[in-house]
């Protein structure tokens, strides 16, 4: 498979997860305006796709999170099964994104450069 169309792919999931989030966590006790889909990794197979994740707020709020959305995985594909067609759908597997924190933490250190 090409990587035009693999990346082609990643952003479209990404795009149909972020846009699903409010119908899908709706009523959970963690507020999907502080989630945000950083990212989407398929597999060369299609069958699993990593999702990348970053939560606004302290550790508690960001695991809370994470379990929700992994309990909320079917959900999310059975969105993905009826806006995309692919031969598959692709199970999903949430990871945290910590690089926004890093950078966050980089620019502290270079502001206390100066």
């Amino acid at each position: 498979m090409s990587v035009d169309r693999l990346q082609r792919i990643n952003s479209l999931l990404r795009r149909v997860i972020a846009e699903s989030m409010f119908t899908v966590m709706q009523g959970d006790s963690v507020a999907p305006g502080l989630i945000t889909v950083t990212g989407v990794k398929c597999g060369k197979d299609l069958r699993d796709a990593t999702v990348k994740v970053s939560v606004f707020g302290d550790e508690a709020l960001k695991e809370a999170a994470l379990a929700h959305l992994k309990h909320n995985a079917r959900r999310f594909q059975e969105v993905i099964n009826r806006e995309v067609r692919m031969k598959f759908t692709p199970r999903l597997i949430f990871q945290l994104d910590r690089s926004i924190e890093k950078g966050d933490q980089v620019l502290e250190i270079l502001s206390k450069l100066d």
